[in-house]
């Protein structure tokens, strides 16, 4: 890619490969698929992320132990996990084991066999998961906010299914989703670590190379006709929790990049965050307060959340609308805007320290946006938002007669 350090290839099949080399000695190595929760069919609620757990219970060639035993018998770490749009398969290990990992990831993706025996009992621990969830209302809320803003679409679904559905799942039903959903030309393998990318090129020809070429040919049911709506639910917790949002940005809105640094004034990780400042440090109305923005393929949402004592619940309502109208109506200053956007930046440098994250990071961009723009692009990004610009989103997505409501009390 031109004026990057990363370098990509693509296979014969459409597989993309990704890759930084660095100087550790410890790599990752990742697949990511693009496919996840939203796209199931109603009686397949819950199977994506059924099928992240089940892939390592065995292959035509290995065991459950064997797979396990891989990479962790040599101090990796093998994982993955399941949004609404994606599966992902990765591991972190010594450099020395990359033609290992390579090996292994191919085998758990393209030859699993989900043993019946073993489905059996990985559908007790998802359960377990799910009731577990279920305890947690600080968590199990956002899901329901899903529900709430996405009605009926399926997007809405929560993506560890419901116990009564996975108790259905055979392993025709594992294997007719990944029919339906793997497609090669929407998969990429993403690398960070020190090797020289002919012979990663070579390792990944040699196990990802064979599998036949597969293009996505159906497309995903666009979200459509938000409706504002408001729901009070009553749960027998110490606290009342709160969800307050919008529809916001997909991925490749021009606008996406403001919704970003809008949301991290207004309350992202720091804890200077206008939010945080108002609920929390001046009045100590709330332990946790945030909000988030996630972009999908058509759509996004942007949520703030907070947990407070009932008899404070209506006030600390009041204190968020009260800063969303600040943002719709007043134009931040020119030192305001260059704070924010210093604060931003030293956040995304921050977190591309961790090579793990930096793989995921890369893998996810390149398989949505087929590139991945160097550092100095993206800050230049940030750096170009304008006060106007800020102001126009925060019309458009902190409008209070756009926003949903869920409480529990």
């Amino acid at each position: 890619m031109v004026e990057t350090d990363y370098l990509t290839h693509t296979l014969g099949n459409g597989i993309r490969v990704i890759h930084q080399r660095t100087d550790s000695p410890v790599a990752h190595l990742g697949v990511l698929i693009n496919a996840g929760s939203r796209d199931e069919k109603e009686e397949e609620h819950g199977l994506a992320h059924f099928i992240e757990h089940s892939v390592f219970k065995g292959t035509n060639k290995r065991k459950a132990f064997h797979v396990l035993s891989r990479i962790e018998g040599v101090g990796g770490e093998l994982n993955a996990y399941t949004t609404k749009e994606e599966t992902v398969l990765y591991a972190t290990f010594l450099t020395e084991y990359y033609d290992r990992t390579a090996d292994l990831l191919s085998d758990i993706l393209f030859n699993s066999v989900y043993p019946e025996k073993e489905l059996k009992r990985e559908k007790e621990v998802i359960v377990e998961e799910i009731n577990s969830y279920k305890d947690s209302p600080s968590e199990l809320i956002f899901d329901e906010f899903d529900e709430l803003v996405f009605d009926g679409h399926p997007i809405a679904r929560n993506i560890l299914g419901t116990s009564k559905n996975l108790r259905k799942f055979t392993r025709e039903s594992i294997f007719k989703f990944i029919e339906n959903n793997y497609h090669t030309d929407q998969m990429v393998i993403s690398s960070v670590g020190n090797i020289d990318f002919g012979i990663l090129v070579k390792m990944l020809v040699k196990y990802f190379g064979h599998v036949p070429e597969k293009l996505r040919q159906n497309s995903r049911l666009r979200f459509e006709g938000y409706v504002p709506n408001e729901r009070t639910v009553q749960k027998d917790t110490f606290q009342s929790h709160c969800v307050i949002g919008n529809t916001a940005f997909d991925i490749t809105h021009p606008q996406r990049i403001v919704m970003v640094l809008l949301n991290n004034i207004l309350g992202g990780q720091a804890l200077n965050s206008r939010l945080n400042l108002a609920l929390r440090e001046r009045r100590g109305m709330a332990y946790n307060v945030e909000s988030s923005y996630t972009s999908y393929s058509d759509t996004g949402l942007f949520n703030v959340y907070f947990g407070t004592d009932r008899e404070n619940l209506e006030k600390a309502r009041a204190l968020v609308q009260k800063e969303f109208d600040l943002f719709r109506n007043t134009k931040l200053g020119a030192l305001q805007l260059s704070r924010a956007k210093k604060q931003l930046i030293g956040q995304i440098a921050v977190s591309t320290e961790s090579r793990e994250d930096l793989m995921l990071t890369i893998g996810k961009s390149y398989l949505l946006y087929d590139k991945v723009d160097p550092l100095r692009v993206v800050f230049q990004k940030i750096e170009e938002i304008s006060a106007e610009q800020l102001l126009e989103v925060a019309n458009l997505v902190l409008d209070k007669n756009r926003m949903s409501t869920l409480v529990y009390i």
